[in-house]
């Protein structure tokens, strides 16, 4: 993996992880395109960054646990867990997915994103400890 390629989901990581939505124009291209549950669309980094943050605000405590990835200097894909305590209730809950990315000039230019049903996770026992290094085997 390259260093920009690092260098890009380290600072992804941040904006999940840290709310460090100043980071997203540096993370996401001027037309990042998503193909996810609200169908095929092109948002900006300003109103993506927006987006993330009502997730935040939605599901406080959100954290993306990954389980495995690829990496090429042109793409990326993930397997995770969105895991958040529910606000109401404070009992955990999750969704698990696969994640790919289109890299282009060392920013997000394309994603598509399949997530499995609500509660649903994957059988690992441990995540990653970063979203860019995988744990030993």
């Amino acid at each position: 993996m390259s260093r920009t390629v690092r260098d890009l989901f380290d600072r992804w990581e941040q904006v999940w992880h840290e709310r460090q939505y100043d980071l997203v124009p540096s993370c996401v291209g001027p037309h990042y395109i998503r193909h996810d549950e609200e169908g095929d669309r092109t948002v900006t980094p300003e109103s993506y960054a927006a987006e993330l943050a009502a997730i935040h605000q939605e599901r406080p405590g959100i954290r993306v646990l990954v389980y495995d990835h690829a990496f090429t200097d042109e793409s990326a894909w993930f397997r995770f867990t969105f895991v958040w305590p529910d606000p109401a209730t404070r009992e955990r809950r999750s969704r698990a997915g696969m994640q790919s990315y289109r890299i282009e000039g060392g920013k997000l230019a394309e994603t598509w994103i399949a997530l499995l049903a609500l509660d649903a996770t994957w059988p690992d026992a441990t995540a990653q400890e970063r979203w860019t290094v995988k744990r030993p085997a």
